[in-house]
């Protein structure tokens, strides 16, 4: 890279979005089959949540190894690594006849999605300027909004068109493309340091985020005082504590405790934790809503959630959250953006009682709060690691972001559930649900927005 940045930087930046994006499709798509999967496979609730979790479940727990590996041995091979195995697994998905099958084949696009979600933000990291990084952080937060955001969309025209398969062989010809681009264009970069592997800090934080994630997405099927919760649970404390202790022993560690030292990470890795929480539960809840309440189609639904991905697409793609951030400074706009967020979540739980109106609303303010506050976060982390380590900052982005959805989706899910028992209709309960969601953003904006001002204080 230059002191002008790569000259093909925007470019490059298309491809990885591209590649980016199938990734992210496929965190939302299957939420607007489970009607069809249901019927047509026979699947009860508990393989209809593999199905969906199994995908994160796997990518969570290898994001930490796929951030390393992209920086030891180059994020380009990485990438094209990762985009040959996920299409692999969504060519198995879209073929799947069991829900068996089909869990095994989301756990194998899981591996190909850690591998691409960890080297698309790095290389973005490595070809730019750091002038150039709040831009270029916020095209990429856009395409995970859109990727969120399209998911029910894509999913709903192609259910309402094709069979379920489909809208996992559609992945195949967009990975192919991607995949012929990143060989053309995309440079290699790695660590020049040449650490050596840290096998066993990647053993441990694999199996430990491995165990978390599954006693959380165990909760709210089994009890949270179930030996299936609990046994995960304990497995998941000792082996991410096995791992900060190595970590902090060895002089080559995979993720340098140090960085959370820096106020600046910390404070976004909090705000990151909350934000995904809320939002990842509220839009699981909210594809339900749409679909349960409302009585609209797959692709009525898709298409009732597209305002929320088009505001943040318009927003960051001309740069105007980018100069709003600047200008308010990171503190201030991670707070304004999960504020945002949080009334969204208010207008979509209380206003929408008797229609649409409510949830549109809703969703260009959690749009507007998405497209200022998740750049300046994911930029907050990244500019507090040296950029050798760009692949690592990725990968701890990544799995926040990834635990933050899957215990959203579990703990308001849960809320859901409680709320049904009790006697409340199923609308009421999906209204509560939000309005955790909503509690729980505004607390990550409190939280970041405070820790960031104080990090900023003491280097001023």
């Amino acid at each position: 890279m230059t002191s002008q940045g790569h000259p093909q930087r925007w470019l490059i930046l298309g491809v990885i979005c591209l590649a980016q994006l199938t990734v992210l499709l496929d965190n939302t798509v299957l939420n607007v089959a489970i009607p069809s999967l249901t019927r047509e496979l026979h699947a009860a609730t508990a393989d209809i949540q593999w199905m969906i979790n199994a995908y994160s479940l796997v990518q969570s727990g290898l994001l930490l190894t796929a951030g390393s590996a992209a920086d030891r041995y180059g994020r380009k091979k990485m990438l094209i690594a990762g985009l040959v195995l996920f299409g692999a697994g969504s060519l198995a998905a879209g073929l799947a006849d069991s829900t068996g099958q089909l869990v095994a084949a989301r756990a194998g696009m899981g591996v190909g999605g850690a591998l691409l979600l960890t080297t698309t933000l790095a290389v973005a990291m490595q070809i730019f300027t750091p002038e150039e990084h709040p831009r270029a952080i916020g095209i990429w937060s856009a395409v995970n909004a859109l990727g969120f955001a399209a998911g029910p969309l894509i999913g709903g025209f192609m259910l309402n068109h094709f069979w379920w398969g489909a809208i996992f062989l559609v992945n195949l010809p967009v990975a192919a493309l991607a995949l012929a681009a990143v060989i053309a264009l995309v440079p290699e970069s790695k660590n020049p340091r040449g650490d050596r592997p840290d096998l066993p800090g990647a053993l441990l934080s694999t199996v430990g985020m491995a165990a978390l994630v599954f006693a959380i997405i165990s909760g709210p099927e089994h009890g949270w005082t179930s030996a299936r919760v609990l046994g995960p649970a304990a497995v998941a404390a000792l082996t991410l504590s096995l791992f900060a202790y190595w970590e902090n022993r060895i002089p080559y560690p995979m993720l340098d405790p140090h960085f959370f030292r820096d106020r600046r990470f910390t404070g976004a890795v909090a705000g990151a934790v909350l934000i995904t929480f809320g939002m990842g539960g509220a839009l699981f809840l909210l594809t339900q809503h749409l679909q349960l309440v409302l009585g609209y189609g797959a692709l009525e639904a898709g298409l009732r959630t597209a305002p929320l991905a088009l505001t943040v697409v318009a927003l960051n793609f001309s740069g105007l959250s980018a100069r709003w951030a600047t200008r308010l400074g990171t503190p201030v706009a991670i707070a304004l953006g999960m504020l945002l967020m949080s009334l969204g979540l208010v207008s979509i739980a209380v206003l929408d009682s008797n229609g649409y109106g409510g949830t549109l609303l809703g969703l260009l303010l959690i749009g507007a709060g998405c497209a200022i506050a998740n750049p300046a976060m994911a930029h907050a982390i990244m500019s507090a690691i040296p950029p050798e380590k760009a692949g690592v900052g990725a990968g701890i982005n990544g799995t926040l972001a990834e635990f933050g959805n899957g215990l959203g989706v579990a703990v308001l899910g849960a809320v859901l559930s409680s709320s049904v028992a009790s006697g409340r209709s199923l609308s009421d309960g999906l209204g509560a649900g939000q309005l955790v969601g909503a509690v729980a953003v505004v607390a990550g904006g409190i939280v970041a927005a405070g820790l960031l001002r104080k990090a900023e204080k003491n280097v001023a």
